[in-house]
């Protein structure tokens, strides 16, 4: 019978992958427990096997004379509620039997004469118990590792507060908060979904998952994409919006390779599989750009944006968008704009180009009635604002239409209101303006007289 329980145990270290020796000093500790319960057992004792013929034999410790016995290091033994201390028996402490492997100790043998049968029922539950927990571990460090990777799984069982997933050895938990807007978990539905944390218990490893992540993102595109896989591009910055949009930043390592065209693949093949995964989420591919101007135009994807005024130490941007673009641009419930931002890092400030004209028209002047701008503050046939530089002292750009205009403030010694300027945009317009201003420079004096 002892033979057999070494080859088993040889067996489950060539299956399981489990130590042999490290199951047989798990049994020597539980046989020397059992020991300990049956009558006129020895106090201090211990059980070997034979690693080669599975021999148990039971020694009891007969201590030198004159000398302390050696012990583990442990605390204190606690006192049963409702013992009398004085009455109390603390349990013998447990030898260090390593102390003693130099010297030569006088060990008596005192195996029992049923002591085989007790093997045998002892063997069988600490091997199950050893099998277990060894399997565990092993789930615990092969899944302790992964976190971030991505999984597939196949929906087991779910309801409104959370969804278990099948991913073959263990059983994943996917929780609500991690499950994505307006997805439904059908039973035996396959799944991918990345792991956020692993914990160790004792019923085995709980794995949880998520289908709200960014990293999701990220390993879906890994397995669509080869020049990902192989670190020709890489995604910079994901921003997502589960179950409605997601923007990512993506950069091409190599000269040559075009990041976005690599991520959208021959005729949108490869976004189209990674949108479909995401049971139809909207995907906007951004190039990654270290101008912030440049970067933040792209981020507002698909609106179509006119002009980026950035101010470095806010890292605030002021986005001017069309007028026929300024809803496309902050998206529904200001989610492309809430997107953007988060994908650059910088507040974003969206104005229309009506707007910003007219704030910019009005804003010249400070409150001491200093020019406060550097700006031409003329307007352009378009209705925007000029965007070249003034020509000191005055308001105004060198171009000879605006020119004209400083000329005028010059000759009539005061600043052109915004509506002025605004009907000198036209050439018709000037005429009209120049003629209305010499009227009423002419009038004046006549009735002061």
């Amino acid at each position: 019978m002892n033979r057999e329980i070494i080859e088993a145990i040889k067996q489950i270290e060539r299956e399981k992958g489990i130590d042999s020796e490290t199951l047989l000093i798990a049994l020597e500790d539980a046989l020397l427990a059992a020991y300990k319960k049956t009558p006129d057992s020895a106090e201090f004792a211990r059980v070997d096997i034979d690693r080669d013929s599975g021999e148990i034999r039971v020694f009891q410790l007969i201590p030198p004379e004159g000398e302390e016995l050696r012990v583990l290091p442990g605390p204190e033994p606690e006192i049963p509620e409702g013992v009398d201390p004085e009455e109390y028996e603390p349990p013998p402490p447990d030898i260090d039997w390593d102390a003693y492997a130099d010297e030569e100790i006088d060990l008596v043998d005192v195996t029992p004469d049923n002591f085989g049968r007790i093997a045998a029922q002892t063997a069988k539950q600490v091997i199950f118990q050893r099998i277990r927990e060894a399997e565990r571990e092993m789930m615990y460090e092969e899944y302790v590792d992964r976190v971030g990777d991505i999984v597939t799984g196949i929906i087991q069982q779910s309801d409104s507060r959370y969804t278990l997933v099948d991913l073959g050895r263990v059983e994943a938990l996917l929780p609500e908060s991690e499950q994505a807007h307006g997805e439904r978990y059908d039973h035996g539905a396959r799944v991918k979904a990345v792991i956020t944390d692993v914990r160790n218990s004792a019923k085995g490893p709980q794995v949880i998952v998520s289908r709200r992540s960014d990293q999701l993102v990220r390993e879906l595109f890994k397995l669509e994409v080869p020049e990902m896989a192989d670190g020709l591009v890489e995604i910079q910055n994901v921003a997502r919006e589960p179950g409605w949009r997601s923007k990512i930043a993506v950069i091409s390592h190599v000269q040559g390779v075009d990041p976005v065209g690599a991520c959208v693949g021959p005729r949108g093949s490869r976004v189209r599989m990674v949108v479909s995964e995401l049971r139809g989420e909207k995907i906007d591919i951004i190039p990654y750009n270290e101008e912030p101007a440049r970067y933040v135009a792209k981020a507002l994807s698909p609106a179509r944006v006119r002009e980026v005024l950035v101010d470095d130490e806010d890292r605030q941007a002021t986005v001017i968008v069309p007028d026929d673009q300024l809803s496309l641009a902050i998206g529904r419930e200001g989610m492309n704009a809430r997107l953007a931002a988060r994908l650059t890092g910088w507040r974003i400030d969206i104005r229309s180009e009506s707007t910003h004209a007219a704030e910019q028209a009005g804003s010249d002047f400070d409150e001491d009635g200093e020019q406060s701008v550097s700006r031409c503050v003329a307007l352009q046939r378009n209705g925007r604002r000029c965007p070249n530089a003034a020509v000191a002292p005055t308001r105004f750009c060198a171009l000879p239409a605006h020119s004209r205009l400083a000329e005028l403030e010059v000759a009539f010694k005061r600043a052109l209101s915004p509506e002025e300027l605004e009907q000198a945009a036209t050439e018709e317009g000037y005429v009209q303006l120049s003629q209305n201003l010499a009227g009423t420079a002419s009038d004046g004096p006549s009735q002061g007289s």
